[in-house]
């Protein structure tokens, strides 16, 4: 009974994690993670490993939707870089886990809370596009963030939403970027011996809820004005981080 309560919760994380993520074009992993990491409700790497496949389904759910995708080449540097940072990222992972699980929950509860932070004060939209490098930078970071813990959202959001480009067409390059990074995650942990059976077992539990959520938040405008919804989104982030930051340095010590 207590195993059955425990994927009825996850899938309720599942849900609204999702639909955040289809109406604003990230959180999907901060909010998930957080919640599971808050909530101690399962082991974070596999929490962290089902998140990637889910991440994954609902990127290209909602850019097959969508069809036609605008794409640009400043996005170049940014796809190149975040792919070397998952890299990074995921080796990083294999490390911690191996020598410190708790460092792990205390590292991910901060970073959620920096990025809810980063994400809550974000500056006015800059008067024309970033150069290349700025580009280049950010999706090296994100990458790292996603390699870790497949949520590279938080460095992109801030940069594409400063651009001076239309909120539909910056939705559509933060689910590309997001679905490819993910893709390459598993290209990574899967072979290596990291992905368990609870995670795929995670996965496939997720993915009805994944496909209805994404299919409805494509086709229907936010109920939220989008200066509520970001303000929703990031107390709860600065929530759960805070939660998960908290649990894990008691019990380092």
């Amino acid at each position: 009974m207590a195993q059955l309560w425990t994927h009825a919760i996850f899938l309720v994380f599942v849900t609204g994690a999702v639909y955040a993520q289809a109406l604003t074009g990230f959180a999907l992993a901060l909010i998930l993670l957080g919640l599971i990491g808050a909530t101690n409700l399962m082991p974070l790497t596999d929490a962290v490993n089902a998140t990637t496949i889910i991440g994954l389904c609902t990127s290209w759910t909602f850019l097959y939707r969508r069809r036609a995708i605008r794409i640009d080449r400043i996005l170049m540097p940014t796809v190149v870089t975040n792919a070397v940072g998952v890299v990074v990222g995921a080796l990083l992972l294999f490390w911690l886990v191996g020598t410190a699980y708790q460092v792990l929950r205390l590292v991910l509860g901060l970073s959620i809370v920096a990025c809810a932070l980063s994400l809550w004060h974000a500056a006015r939209p800059l008067p024309a596009l970033s150069s290349p490098t700025v580009y280049a930078l950010t999706g090296g970071i994100a990458g790292i963030m996603g390699g870790m813990f497949s949520a590279s959202g938080p460095p992109l959001v801030y940069l594409m939403y400063r651009q001076p480009i239309p909120l539909a067409q910056i939705r559509e390059w933060l689910m590309l970027i997001f679905g490819l990074s993910t893709a390459l995650r598993l290209l990574l942990v899967v072979p290596s011996g990291q992905f368990s059976l609870l995670s795929l077992q995670l996965a496939v539990e997720a993915l009805p809820i994944v496909f209805i959520v994404t299919f409805h938040a494509a086709r229907h405008p936010p109920p939220l004005s989008p200066r509520l919804l970001k303000g929703f989104i990031c107390v709860l982030l600065i929530g759960t981080g805070l939660s998960m930051s908290i649990g894990a340095f008691l019990e380092m010590r």
